[in-house]
């Protein structure tokens, strides 16, 4: 079903990821021969499975934000190579998890892991990329970067279980909801700028801001793939439109449209969350209750409201090309749905 509900635009719809790209180039080649070697094995199906999910696409947004983040601040080191690997590895040890909990079929418009090898090898090999992961920040030899990491992926975990106790709950309050993302999403993107400032020496202050600015550039990021998910394009999402809808994910503008409703439009979604009642009928009547209650520009709003947070966390920081690409990603972030 390819129904795409008309939005109203983000603050800089031709916003790019380019300009962080072009300054990271050097260095993301670099992580990508590193993500090539540490995902090899003797056993096969390790670099076969991993190899699939970091061949099939995704921008690598956050090891990018680690190099960007310790370039801020002079560093000029390579440790920040490991790191930013070590970053993408959490990041695709949780698809791989993710995919198993969710039972999705597809990511980035391939099949997913699960689907080819199944659920028990993409989950070993899951945990493999995290052990990858952790003998690198090891390698780095900062205790505190170890740290940052070693707590968000705890964290991560988290959130993970956090969702799972909320799945299929049509009570599931927006607090509780950004709980969830905050948790999952954000604390991954919060450690990946934090680590940057941290490899390069820099204070306290620098720190805190670029934490901030990751926690916030997160929760954004992932308010607006649940916008996507209701007014996006299955091209552009590499997935079918309204597969949170059919696998009963609860997301923001569900909880939203759900609160707003009437008492049978609130029993509707119970039984289509809850009860499994989400046929593409079903998902018809889904779109017209979010336009109804305008949930989807309201998660936008939201979306914009925590993007406001992480510029202000960066306003104060030295003014350079860097920075002008780290603020040009917040808009690019949510831009991505008009």
């Amino acid at each position: 079903m390819g129904v795409v509900i008309p939005l109203d635009e983000g603050k800089n719809k031709s916003a790019s990821v380019k300009p962080l790209q072009a300054l990271t180039k050097d260095d993301m080649e670099r992580v990508n021969q590193l993500i090539l070697a540490k995902a090899g094995s003797h056993v096969d199906m390790i670099p076969e499975i991993a190899n699939h999910l970091i061949a099939s696409g995704g921008k690598r947004l956050r090891p990018m934000l680690t190099l960007a983040a310790s370039a801020m601040f002079g560093y000029e080191g390579d440790k920040h190579i490991k790191l930013a690997t070590s970053v993408e590895f959490m990041h695709t040890a949780t698809l791989l998890h993710d995919d198993v909990v969710d039972e999705s079929d597809l990511r980035r418009g391939s099949s997913t892991a699960r689907i080819i090898w199944g659920n028990q090898a993409s989950v070993l090999v899951g945990d493999f990329l995290l052990g990858q992961a952790f003998k690198m920040m090891v390698d780095v030899g900062s205790l505190d970067a170890l740290d940052v990491l070693s707590s968000a992926a705890a964290v991560i975990a988290e959130g993970e279980v956090l969702q799972l106790s909320v799945a299929k709950n049509m009570e599931t309050t927006e607090d509780d909801y950004l709980a969830v993302i905050r948790a999952k999403t954000a604390a991954l993107f919060s450690a990946a700028a934090e680590v940057g400032p941290i490899v390069a020496g820099a204070g306290k202050s620098e720190r805190n801001a670029m934490r901030s600015y990751g926690t916030n550039l997160g929760l954004a990021f992932q308010l607006v793939d649940d916008v996507l998910d209701y007014g996006g394009k299955a091209a552009e999402l590499g997935k079918n439109v309204g597969d949170d809808f059919r696998e009963g994910k609860i997301t923001l503008p569900v909880v939203l449209a759900y609160r707003r409703g009437t008492e049978d439009e609130r029993a509707f979604w119970r039984e289509a969350i809850e009860e499994g009642g989400n046929d593409d009928a079903a998902l018809s009547h889904a779109l017209g209750l979010i336009t109804k209650y305008g949930a989807l520009n309201d998660t936008i709003a939201r979306a914009n409201h925590y993007g406001d947070i992480a510029r202000d966390a960066l306003a104060p920081l030295p003014e350079g090309a860097h920075k002008a690409a780290l603020m040009e990603v917040i808009d690019f972030c949510i831009s991505r749905v008009v």
